[in-house]
């Protein structure tokens, strides 16, 4: 909720999310529940993308899995929920010439080309392929998510690539900002940081969320 205060509410506010909304956190169902049905409610406003962590596979290992179990008795949500991210899109084109949005596992790079991703998933890629991605297709930059960023928000490749993370203090003790990226009518952008909100305590959780940091 905190999100939407600094943001603004919708109908008001057009959101584009994009993706990981769940797992290493102790209200995946609820936050996901919740952007689902904004988009129910508000479906020309609210658009949802999906991220590398709306799987079958990566939910059964970072937590989403094991949260619906512990949440419903069994495992029924989370197969609700797993079918239903089957049918997000991936990508986003904000107008004709903007921002062109996610990437999931691959991320950008300090050299140039494409290489292996550390993670064992997707690419790594350099300056030289987004300018020329970003030049081909007429885009302006690539927005993504999928990295922590301790500022909320960060750009590389001279400005063709901007990673917004906006999970604040990320798994409850990483300490970084979160950011939202502010577009108007005429594509001109501006970032909203904030601070994680106050929490009244922690649940219990019987299983620990593996570290995924790389």
């Amino acid at each position: 909720m905190e999100l939407f205060r600094i943001g603004g509410k919708s109908p008001n506010t057009n959101y584009l999310f994009m993706g990981d909304y769940v797992d290493r956190g102790y209200y995946s169902v609820e936050t996901v529940t919740l952007l689902v049905a904004m988009k129910v409610r508000f479906k020309d406003r609210i658009t949802i993308l999906r991220g590398n962590h709306e799987s079958r596979q990566i939910t059964q290992v970072y937590g989403f899995y094991d949260e619906c179990l512990r949440k419903y008795g069994n495992a029924n949500v989370w197969k609700y929920f797993t079918d239903l991210f089957d049918y997000l899109p991936l990508t986003a084109l904000v107008d004709n010439s903007g921002p062109m949005c996610d990437l999931l596992w691959s991320d950008p790079d300090d050299r140039g080309g494409w290489g292996i991703s550390p993670r064992g998933a997707g690419y790594t890629f350099g300056q030289d392929i987004s300018e020329t991605f970003n030049h081909s297709n007429n885009l302006t930059l690539v927005s993504r998510a999928h990295q922590l960023v301790m500022e909320g928000f960060n750009w590389c490749h001279d400005r063709n690539v901007v990673t917004i993370f906006s999970a604040p203090n990320y798994c409850y003790r990483c300490g970084n900002q979160a950011a939202l990226m502010e577009l108007d009518d005429n594509l001109k952008y501006n970032f909203l940081q904030f601070d994680p909100a106050p929490r009244r305590g922690e649940p219990h959780v019987s299983r620990r969320t593996p570290d995924y940091f790389l």
